[in-house]
């Protein structure tokens, strides 16, 4: 098969499993929200141009704990429940615009309190935008709750999410920096989770090597990684192209445990040097459970249809190739069977099928 177009990517059905909703945020709804809120903006920017420029800009450092300072002013403007289903609603919006079909959006709910908001409040908030945004439109969009390994709060978020897990939320997550965090701090909420059938991924692999991916699926029985871009370093190549696998690397790959890779935020935040020269491309040849995803739309100044762009061009993947990613993350997502398998056959494999036939 030929190297699609970018029209036909961009028109091409997406699922996406690893996206924070404090990271998608339009920049004018930064600014107008600061305005509303008294939230002082960085270097005074009172132009939404500018300040996508600066949000780029300061996440383009290579260190992830300067990327996640970024996220200051875009947690700072969604202390309100107003905001939170405002950007929730944008969110879905600008999903359903790229083509997105089904989406999990990640957040922290003790991020969003200080206004005043319950941790209900919060997740109710975002729900109705969720509701909103995807009233007309082909997507389906539920909530990950999120945990911050700094914190101590891991077991009340954890409650949070089987609470509400018939209304929206299709799961659990922990995120933040890993070093000096491991996931195994939060082992009581994972026991729960599991007692309670409950899904849930662990960023994990980023930022940290291979003891955090180990903790993350042996100790903690993560269902996903995120990211999990680290797995190669259990991966070797010979100089004559003999690939082998460590123990921990076969074991990720035979079990099929999905790997949220996201592109674009890793050249960002120094995981990888580049696009061409992600782990992504040896990971899909070897055919590791690969997902696609975003992470920061607003960071990273990208989408899905960027996404996958940005790896048609590294590695001349065809449409075959990303339907598979696509496919790969809908088996992987936090969805009763049935729905996950009415939207690979009625949605997912008739959109390529007619990109295809073109």
């Amino acid at each position: 098969m030929t190297t699609p177009t970018r029209d036909q990517v961009r028109r091409a059905p997406k699922v996406l499993l690893h996206d924070h909703l404090d990271g998608g945020l339009r920049p004018a709804t930064v600014l107008e929200l600061a305005g509303e809120c008294g939230h002082a903006l960085p270097d005074g920017i009172t132009d939404a141009a500018e300040l996508g420029r600066w949000f780029a800009a300061a996440a383009d450092s290579g260190s992830l704990v300067r990327y996640l300072e970024t996220f200051d002013h875009t947690v700072g403007v969604m202390q309100t429940a107003a905001a939170l289903t405002r950007v929730a609603r944008e969110c879905v919006e600008d999903l359903a615009d790229d083509g997105v079909v089904y989406a999990e959006v990640r957040y922290a709910p003790e991020q969003h309190v200080e206004g005043g908001l319950s941790l209900d409040e919060v997740v109710a908030a975002v729900q109705t935008g969720f509701d909103e945004g995807s009233a007309g439109r082909r997507i389906v969009v539920r909530q990950l709750l999120t945990a911050m390994r700094h914190q101590a709060r891991s077991n009340e978020i954890a409650e949070l999410a089987v609470a509400w897990r018939d209304r929206g939320v299709a799961g659990f997550d922990i995120a933040g920096a890993e070093a000096g965090h491991p996931p195994t701090r939060h082992l009581d909420a994972f026991e729960y989770l599991q007692r309670e059938n409950a899904h849930f991924t662990i960023h994990a692999g980023e930022a940290f090597g291979l003891p955090s991916i180990w903790q993350a699926i042996q100790w903690c029985g993560a269902d996903r990684l995120g990211h999990g871009v680290r797995i190669v370093d259990d991966i070797t190549v010979d100089e004559d192209g003999e690939v082998r696998l460590g123990r921990l690397a076969a074991y990720v790959r035979d079990t099929r445990i999905p790997l949220e890779m996201c592109p674009a935020s890793n050249v960002q935040t120094g995981a990888a040097a580049s696009i061409a020269e992600h782990p992504i491309g040896l990971l899909t040849r070897l055919r590791f459970r690969v997902t696609v995803n975003t992470d920061n739309r607003l960071m990273s100044q990208t989408s899905m249809t960027e996404e996958m762009w940005s790896l048609v061009e590294a590695f001349d993947y065809t449409l075959d190739d990303l339907r598979w990613f696509t496919i790969n993350a809908m088996k992987s997502a936090f969805l009763p069977f049935d729905e996950r398998l009415a939207l690979i056959d009625e949605v997912i494999k008739p959109g390529y099928a007619a990109l295809s036939s073109r």
